[in-house]
C-alpha cells in the first residue's frame, strides 16, 4: 500500500469512527427528549415486585422460588450516583416448615458500593443509561431482533472489571425512541461473565417523564425480578426523604449480582483421624487422603476460601495429588470456591442434578473475571453422582450419597466416611437460639435411616457455635425439636 493510500484509509477510518460517535449522540439526544428524561437528576417510582431466588433455589437453574414485594419503592439519584429500594418481603412457603414470615427489602447503593456489580443497577434504568451514554463516548449500529428496527448505543464506564477489560453496556431504543432493553455483563466466581438484561415495556407518562410500567430482569435468561410500576415521580423536592431513611431492619436483596465476599478468616485445621483433617476458618472443609491421591470435601464459598482450602490441604498432605472436590449442592455460596480447583485440573464431583449447571457455568467465558481459572484457561472436569458415588482403597472410603425429597436443594450430596464413622454435610443447620429448626433436619434424619449410615462425628460445612463437631445424638435431638 501506497503511503497516500495509508493516509487515505486512516483518514476514512478516523471519519467512520466520528461519524458513528454522532450518529450515537443524535439517537441519545432524541431518546431523552421522546421519554423526557433530558432535565431529570433523580427519580422516585413505587408498584409492586417479586425476586427470584438466584443461586438458592430447590432447582439451580430454572424454576427459582420468588419473593413478593409490597409496596416496592425506589428512589434514584443520578448526581450522586445513589439509589435506595425498599418494600414489604414475604419468602415463598417450604413444603412441611413453618409458616413464611414477612419482612422488609431495603436495598441501598450509594457512591462507596464502587463495584459495577451494585452501581450497573442505576445506569442499567432507561434514564441511567441514556445520561451514562451521553457521558461516556457511545456507538451506535443498527440492528433487527425478531423483524423489529433497533438502534444499538454500547458505552463503557470508566471502572474496569476484575481482568483489566473494559465493562459495556448495550441498550436498544426503538423506532419511538423509548428505551426497550438495557444488558450488561459483571464479573461471576461461578458463572463467569454473568448476562444480566433488562427489559422495559409499556410506557406511561409520569409528570412529563415516560417510565416503563413493567420491568423484567433476566440473568442467564432467568427471571431475578419482575416489577409493576403504577406511580413514578421525576426529581421529587421530597427526595432525601426516600434516600436517607434509616435501614429497616432484616436484610435486604437486590435484583442485581451483590458486591464480593467478605475476606476469609485465618484457615485452621484438626486432624479427626490418620489422614483425615477438618478445615475451619471460613465454610468448613475437609481433607481426606487416600492411598494414591486426596479428596477435598466443599470447596467453599469464595476463591479466596478455595485457594486457602488448597492450600492447607497441600501443606496437611504433601506430595500427594488432589483428585476430587466434591461440591455439596449448587448453591452459589458452596459452589463460589470451585474455580481454583478447576483451575489445577481437580475433578468436581456434583450430584448428577447439578452436573450440567456446574459444568456449564465453570465452562462458560470469564473475561471480566480475572481469577486463577480465567488464567489457567482450562476447561473445568465434572462428574455427576446418581444416588451413590463410592471412592476409596485398602486404606478407607468415601461415600458420596444423593439426599432424596430435600426441599431445600435437589442436587444435595453427603459424604461418609465408613471407617472413621463421620457424616459430613452442608446446610443441616443448628439454629441460633430462638430460631425454629429447620425442616430440612428431619428429611436428612429419614435418609440417614434410609442409607443406613451408622455416624458418630457430624462434621458441618456452616460450623455450629461454639465451633465443633457435632454427634449422631446432637441430629437426633434436632429432629425431635421439629415435631
Amino acid at each position: 500500500m501506497s503511503k497516500t493510500a495509508a493516509v487515505t484509509a486512516l483518514l476514512m477510518t478516523v471519519l467512520s469512527a466520528s461519524t458513528i460517535a454522532q450518529d450515537a449522540k443524535t439517537v441519545i439526544e432524541d431518546a431523552s427528549l421522546a421519554m423526557g428524561a433530558a432535565g431529570v437528576s433523580s427519580i422516585v417510582y413505587s408498584g409492586a415486585a417479586a425476586t427470584g431466588n438466584f443461586g438458592q433455589s430447590r432447582t439451580i437453574s430454572f424454576g427459582l422460588a420468588s419473593t413478593t414485594i409490597k409496596n416496592y419503592t425506589r428512589a434514584i439519584d443520578f448526581t450522586q450516583p445513589a439509589s435506595r429500594a425498599t418494600g414489604d418481603t414475604l419468602p415463598p412457603a417450604v413444603p412441611g416448615g413453618p409458616p413464611p414470615q414477612p419482612g422488609k427489602f431495603d436495598q441501598t447503593i450509594t457512591p462507596a458500593n464502587t463495584g459495577w456489580a451494585q452501581q450497573l443497577q442505576i445506569w442499567v434504568t432507561p434514564w441511567g443509561f441514556l445520561k451514562g451514554a451521553a457521558a461516556n463516548n457511545a456507538t451506535m449500529r443498527s440492528r433487527k431482533i425478531g423483524g423489529v428496527s433497533y438502534k444499538v448505543v454500547t458505552w463503557s464506564p470508566a471502572q474496569k472489571a476484575p481482568s483489566g477489560e473494559a465493562y459495556r453496556v448495550v441498550g436498544y431504543i426503538s423506532a419511538q425512541n423509548m428505551v426497550d432493553r438495557v444488558e450488561t455483563w459483571v464479573e461471576h466466581p461461578i458463572l463467569g461473565d454473568l448476562h444480566i438484561e433488562m427489559t422495559y415495556t409499556n410506557y406511561q407518562d409520569f409528570g412529563g417523564l415516560k417510565v416503563p410500567t413493567r420491568i423484567s430482569q433476566k440473568q442467564v435468561g432467568m427471571e431475578t425480578f419482575v416489577a409493576a410500576i403504577s406511580a413514578a415521580r421525576p426529581n421529587p423536592p421530597d427526595l432525601a426523604q426516600f434516600m436517607n431513611a434509616p435501614p429497616a431492619p432484616g436484610r435486604g436483596g437486590g435484583p442485581a449480582a451483590a458486591g464480593g465476599p467478605p475476606a476469609p478468616l485465618a484457615v485452621a485445621s484438626e486432624k479427626l483421624a490418620d489422614g483425615v483433617y477438618r478445615i475451619t476458618g471460613g465454610y468448613v472443609a475437609m481433607a481426606v487422603e487416600l492411598r494414591d491421591y486426596v479428596v477435598v470435601l466443599e470447596g467453599g464459598q469464595s476463591e479466596a476460601r478455595g485457594l486457602a482450602i488448597l492450600a492447607e490441604t497441600k501443606r496437611l498432605i504433601p506430595n500427594k495429588r488432589i483428585k476430587y472436590v466434591v461440591n455439596t449442592h449448587p448453591h452459589f455460596d458452596h459452589a463460589g470456591g470451585l474455580a481454583p480447583f478447576a483451575a489445577e485440573g481437580i475433578t468436581i464431583l456434583t450430584d448428577d442434578n447439578s452436573k450440567f449447571f456446574v459444568e456449564a457455568s465453570l465452562g462458560s467465558p470469564r473475561t471480566l473475571v480475572g481469577d486463577a481459572l480465567a488464567k489457567s484457561h482450562k476447561k473445568p472436569k465434572v462428574e455427576g453422582v446418581i444416588d451413590k458415588m463410592v471412592l476409596g482403597d485398602e486404606t478407607r472410603t468415601i461415600e458420596l450419597h444423593h439426599i432424596k425429597n430435600l426441599e431445600h436443594s435437589d442436587a444435595m450430596l453427603v459424604a461418609y466416611l465408613p471407617k472413621e464413622k463421620i457424616l459430613f454435610t452442608a446446610d443441616f443447620n443448628v439454629p441460633a437460639p430462638g430460631q425454629a429448626v429447620s425442616p430440612s433436619i428431619p428429611t436428612l434424619v429419614e435418609n440417614i435411616e434410609r442409607l443406613q449410615l451408622d455416624f458418630d462425628r457430624h462434621v458441618m460445612v456452616h460450623a455450629p457455635n461454639p465451633d465443633r463437631p457435632m454427634t449422631k445424638a446432637d441430629l437426633l435431638a434436632l429432629a425431635k425439636r421439629t415435631n
